[in-house]
């Protein structure tokens, strides 16, 4: 992460204890702006908002059984920013899942656990880090 920048992050979970948790955890880390949805369509109607991350839950349907689940939700996000990165968490811990969002463009598969936290924050480091070196290297290619 860039020092003095802000993150602004989105985190989209219809686990209302689990979402304020992650809300709560990266408020105390500071450096985040921290918005939060309790369905993919929520998310979506505020990208206008222009997060820097999403991190998506993979289900998103105990509130309103009929609401898009984390799948819809990344496809239409990636429909309208292509490049912003998307994390995806869910609480299985199936290749098959973690394949899935793979191929509809996550950036990451998170299974949820005491540790997510810590793995989000990693992931994000990752995130910014590879930013920065892919804009030095577009700057070195732009110059030969």
């Amino acid at each position: 992460m860039e020092s003095g920048k802000t993150i602004k992050v989105f985190l989209v979970d219809d686990d209302t204890l689990f979402l304020k948790s992650l809300e709560i955890q990266f408020k105390k880390l500071g450096g985040f702006e921290v918005s939060t949805f309790e369905s993919g369509s929520l998310c979506i109607a505020n990208l206008n908002q222009n997060p820097d991350v999403i991190i998506l839950d993979y289900h998103l349907d105990s509130i309103d059984k009929e609401a898009m689940n984390g799948i819809e939700t990344l496809d239409k996000i990636k429909e309208i920013q292509p490049k912003l990165p998307v994390v995806m968490l869910s609480s299985q811990d199936k290749i098959e899942v973690a394949i899935n969002c793979m191929h509809h463009h996550a950036h990451d598969y998170i299974t949820k656990s005491e540790t997510s936290f810590i793995r989000i924050q990693k992931n994000i480091d990752r995130i910014f880090s590879y930013q920065k070196i892919e804009k030095q290297l577009n700057w070195y290619m732009d110059r030969m």
